[in-house]
């Protein structure tokens, strides 16, 4: 059986993230990055290392901890973060205390927008992080090629500017300044410009793109064509950036987050502590249940029970819906923004980590696993009973020729390909796939009732109202309706049909009971294309020598069980075929094939 440890690393997504190495003391010895959880992560325990250090930290790690992210970038700022607060003893490189690039809105009268690495609580505003400073000089380029602001450090009070203490600078000359510092801007002028800037470093930038444009155009107009050629770069880069973070936002300052997702018998919670606008704990855990509590339950009893644990003092948690937690503790259900986004991140990494239980479970322990899935089977398709044994039909024809269906069976959920069948159409003439389905359906269960086999939990019919009405007309003929579940599943919307009921079900398009289901039809698909393929070759083959005089059945099995092919009984020579059916035959047989030569 797989350790612990195996079991973590084959069960990770394949999704951006930041890893997190535990010893058995269970300090944290590493942080790091990557793209693909899963194959970073793997990389450590497959590989023959070649440095001392990278084989030693491998032998060390006990237990493996993961946060999931949007983007590699978000990656690499939250395991900045991380290697900053925790401090591993194997992160080298990130030491250095080295803080990303911010874009920065001066909170003073006619603000200053510049590039700043030190974010300082005084009311200023600060956009980023960004992991190129490249990126950050080419959208302050913009911004001041669009938007003409000041870059000098003055107090521009009313009073000193209406007392003339400032002089225009050189920047004012070059236009790159309108001059506030002597009136010639006026403060409402220079916020709305400001109010401009800030939507786009926010992304918002269609007012700007027009305005942007319209310069380009001008100077294409003008024949200036380098000109225009700069702005046309300037515009592609802003079209380009990577806005914001949602790992780092100053402004959401010593929050906990906390989610919630479940099914039937387990709630799967996370939670972010936030500090200083960076998270820099996660924790993400399985909760049993007792009864049939609520999500909000679950939810209540993780967070009271989890700021315990970790001694959090944060006055303000975010939530993805309202609970009950007292007067002292505000609670905020985010409905867009940065805030929505650290709820959405929580609520993603809550269900990674169910889906890294669920695959742990299908290893170690299947009859759970299996158990689960029957479950929420039956709650999905409102089933009486858990559908363990469920068989699908599905008709073949093409124009009508060799008419056959099929019957696949699956047994807790994955095929029992020994009780496949498959039917050659009897009674039906020409392509009637209603009137075949009614026949298969009631040759199948006339049988196991007269055999005395196990009936079905749940039928699937390949099709919609039309094939499920002829599949229930054998049922009833049998006596069968309403002791077998049956429903009907059409291919285009991937629609579920009841009986009686002309509005269909539609499951979750990522529900493991519609991947059931789907799995099922593809099966019956499969098995039934596959039979009337045969059939029909063989009976293409069969149809060519049937052709000869005086050539029976027999002769026809025997040329083939040597031959293998019509083609090659047409290839094969007098001897050879005097070898297999006799002088007399074999000469017809000859003829038959050669005499057009």
């Amino acid at each position: 059986m797989p350790t612990s440890l195996e079991l973590q690393v084959k069960t990770l997504p394949n999704s951006p993230g930041v890893y997190q190495y535990f010893d058995k003391e269970d300090v944290i010895i590493y942080v790091g990055k990557a793209k693909n959880l899963k194959k970073r992560v793997s990389s450590y325990f497959t590989k023959n290392h070649e440095y001392g250090k990278t084989r030693v930290l491998v032998k060390k790690i006990v237990r493996i901890e993961h946060i999931v992210v949007n983007t590699e970038t978000d990656a690499l700022l939250l395991e900045n973060n991380l290697i900053k607060k925790y401090k591993p003893r194997y992160n080298v490189l990130l030491k250095d205390d080295k803080s990303y690039p911010w874009i920065c809105i001066k909170k003073e009268r006619f603000p200053r927008v510049f590039l700043t690495r030190r974010v300082i609580k005084d009311g200023s505003e600060y956009y980023g992080p960004y992991t190129s400073v490249k990126t950050v000089q080419n959208l302050l380029d913009l911004i001041k090629q669009l938007y003409p602001l000041r870059t000098c450090n003055y107090d521009l009070s009313e009073p000193k500017i209406n007392s003339g203490k400032y002089k225009v600078c050189l920047e004012y000359h070059l236009k790159n300044c309108k001059g506030p510092c002597e009136a010639y801007q006026d403060e409402n002028s220079y916020m709305d410009n400001i109010k401009k800037i800030r939507n786009i470093i926010k992304g918002n930038f269609k007012e700007s793109l027009e305005s942007l444009h319209k310069i380009m155009m001008e100077y294409a107009e003008s024949m200036n064509f380098e000109e225009a050629q700069l702005i046309k770069e300037k515009l592609v880069s802003l079209q380009n950036y990577q806005a914001k973070s949602t790992i780092v936002n100053p402004s959401i300052n010593n929050v906990d987050v906390f989610s919630i997702i479940s099914d039937e018998t387990h709630g799967y919670a996370n939670f972010f502590k936030i500090m200083n606008g960076s998270i820099i704990q996660s924790y993400t855990t399985e909760i049993k249940k007792k009864l049939e509590e609520t999500d909000k339950e679950l939810l209540e009893l993780f967070i009271v029970e989890t700021r315990q644990r970790f001694n959090s003092l944060s006055r303000e948690i975010y939530v993805p819906f309202d609970v009950d937690l007292g007067e002292n503790l505000k609670v905020t259900v985010p409905k867009l923004g940065d805030k929505k986004r650290i709820v959405e991140l929580s609520q993603r990494n809550a269900k990674y980590y169910r889906q890294e239980q669920f695959k742990q479970i299908k290893i170690v322990d299947p009859d759970r696993h299996v158990r689960r899935i029957m479950a929420q089977m039956k709650k999905d398709l409102r089933l009486s009973q858990e559908p363990v044994h469920i068989e699908c039909f599905d008709n073949s024809n093409i124009q009508g020729t060799n008419p056959v269906a099929a019957c696949v069976v699956f047994k807790d959920g994955k095929p029992s390909k020994k009780d496949y069948r498959h039917f050659n159409i009897k009674t039906v003439e020409g392509p009637d796939d209603f009137a075949s389905m009614e026949e298969v359906v009631f040759r199948r269960y006339k049988r196991l009732l007269q055999e005395d086999k196990p009936l079905p939990q749940l039928i699937v019919i390949d099709g919609g109202k039309g094939q499920l009405s002829s599949a229930l007309k054998s049922l009833d003929v049998l006596g069968l309706r309403g002791k077998i579940a049956i429903i009907g599943i059409a291919k285009r919307l991937e629609e579920i049909y009841y009986p009686g009921d002309n509005i269909p079900l539609y499951l979750d398009k990522k529900s493991e009971t519609l991947k059931i289901i789907q799995y099922l039809r593809n099966e019956a698909h499969r098995f039934g294309i596959t039979f009337h393929r045969n059939k029909r070759s063989k009976s293409a083959i069969q149809s060519e020598l049937e052709m000869i005089p005086d050539v029976g059945k027999q002769t026809i099995t025997n040329l083939l069980r040597k031959f293998k092919s019509a083609k090659r009984v047409k290839n094969a020579t007098l001897d050879e075929l005097i070898e297999v059916v006799g002088n007399a035959r074999a000469q017809k047989i000859y003829k038959y094939f050669h005499s057009k030569e």
